[in-house]
């Protein structure tokens, strides 16, 4: 199937069209770009000088499948994803069975094509099921089609073990991602600190998260490898990560738009959906974590889409599970917190959402709207206004703290490998 996109204003991660370009699709890649183009085309979408940006990549989220299909599944995630005009997306390990081994892996990527919404890459575990023991066969894992290794959820607390990771990873060539909790220290539901006690909750201390981060630099920096690093929620982090990187330590890392976007405050309401692992916390680590995106310290936004089942949320606060859905607010919140406050441009959003995740995990034909690129697209309206209701979300689960909160840019379009995976009513 062939596309023409006509009159658009191409955003990449290093500029702006100044004039509408029309782009040809064909055969799953675009073949042209131009101030007009008239070749003929299966369908022609008129753009009127929306937004054209390479389809988003998130390096993190969760899909459920195998074993949560209650919380969510693999298609119900793709169609999630799709509507957030994302276009590759990878998911985590913590499923049940954990993805360990090939069969695991196989078998996700099978459903995956099936759906075929978007690029579906899963991460898989560094231990076997995720218990911190023994390393997974990293070989195999890579072998079976893994973009990267985690056991998100749990840090691989043991440091000769995660020592051995880095190198089997550096040998394999794959990313390691690593989730930053010294589960000895954290032990509560949210942020140590005044509100904490305040709602007489049990608090997590940032130290929880800059331990781990701080003995992971070093692990690198040793071993000359390369570490992600998931969801940073901490301005200790960002202070740490910007050290290792002048010192040329090979560290990248992510946050998650719920932490550029929330504070501990939103905690007050004992809302189940403000209750996510890192947890939200103050105002100083937030405007950390913007100028950490803002100064290139934070390499990509990522969702760490996290649905859960209704009656799940409905616990108690210490007793419900920690996350969120991300799929289709991510980019809402990133143009109302980042684009719309002058933090970033629209290109740094880009490179942060796409570009920036696409090269971390070596992706060499997306991230970019170029001739010979990848088909993977979005169209935005940067001036649409939109409300989140929650009878419009597509994830099977709707546990999101932003239910009824207003937008500004929304997705129209999302082409997936040249095929439209996503179109607004």
């Amino acid at each position: 199937m062939s596309i023409l996109i006509k009159k658009a204003i191409i955003i990449n991660s290093t500029s702006m069209s100044k004039e509408p370009q029309d782009i040809l699709i064909e055969r799953g890649s675009i073949v042209k770009i131009a101030a007009k183009i008239l070749d003929s085309a299966d369908k022609t979408i008129e753009a009127n000088g929306k937004y054209v940006l390479p389809g988003l990549v998130d390096l993190h989220c969760h899909l459920r499948d195998p074993g949560f299909e209650h919380k969510e599944t693999i298609e119900t995630g793709s169609r999630s994803a799709a509507k957030g005009g994302f276009t590759t997306i990878v998911c985590m390990p913590n499923t049940n069975p954990v993805i360990d081994n090939a069969k695991i892996v196989e078998g996700i990527l099978k459903e995956a094509k099936r759906v075929g919404l978007v690029h579906v890459l899963p991460a898989g575990a560094i231990t076997k099921g995720q218990k911190g023991e023994e390393l997974a066969d990293i070989m195999e894992l890579k072998n079976a089609g893994c973009a990267a290794l985690s056991d998100d959820g749990r840090t691989v607390h043991n440091s000769q073990l995660m020592r051995h990771a880095l190198e089997y990873a550096k040998m394999a060539n794959l990313l390691i991602m690593e989730h930053c909790e010294d589960p000895t220290v954290s032990r509560g539901s949210m942020n140590e600190g005044f509100y904490s006690t305040l709602l007489g909750l049990k608090g997590i201390p940032d130290i929880a998260e800059t331990i781990i981060v701080a003995r992971d630099i070093e692990l690198a920096r040793y071993l000359k490898t390369r570490i992600h690093f998931c969801h940073m929620s901490a301005k200790r982090s960002v202070e740490l990560i910007r050290q290792a990187k002048a010192q040329g330590v090979a560290v990248t890392a992510e946050s998650c738009p719920h932490h550029f976007s929330l504070t501990e405050e939103a905690l007050q309401s004992f809302n189940t959906h403000t209750k996510v692992n890192p947890p939200l916390r103050t105002k100083e680590d937030v405007e950390a974590i913007k100028l950490g995106l803002k100064d290139g310290t934070i390499d990509c936004i990522s969702t760490d889409h996290a649905p859960h089942a209704r009656e799940e949320k409905e616990l108690e606060f210490d007793a419900s599970p920690v996350g969120m859905i991300g799929f289709e607010t991510a980019l809402g919140l990133a143009v109302r917190e980042l684009v719309e406050t002058k933090c970033i441009t629209w290109s740094t959003l880009v490179e942060k959402m796409s570009f920036g995740p696409a090269k971390i995990l070596g992706l060499q034909n997306k991230g970019e709207v170029a001739e010979g690129k990848d088909a993977d697209i979005v169209i935005v309206d940067p001036q649409k206004e939109w409300v989140l209701k929650e009878e419009e979300i597509v994830s099977k689960s709707k546990n999101s703290p932003f239910i009824g909160q207003a937008f500004k840019g929304a997705v129209e379009t999302t082409i997936c490998s040249g095929k439209i995976s996503y179109q607004a009513q």
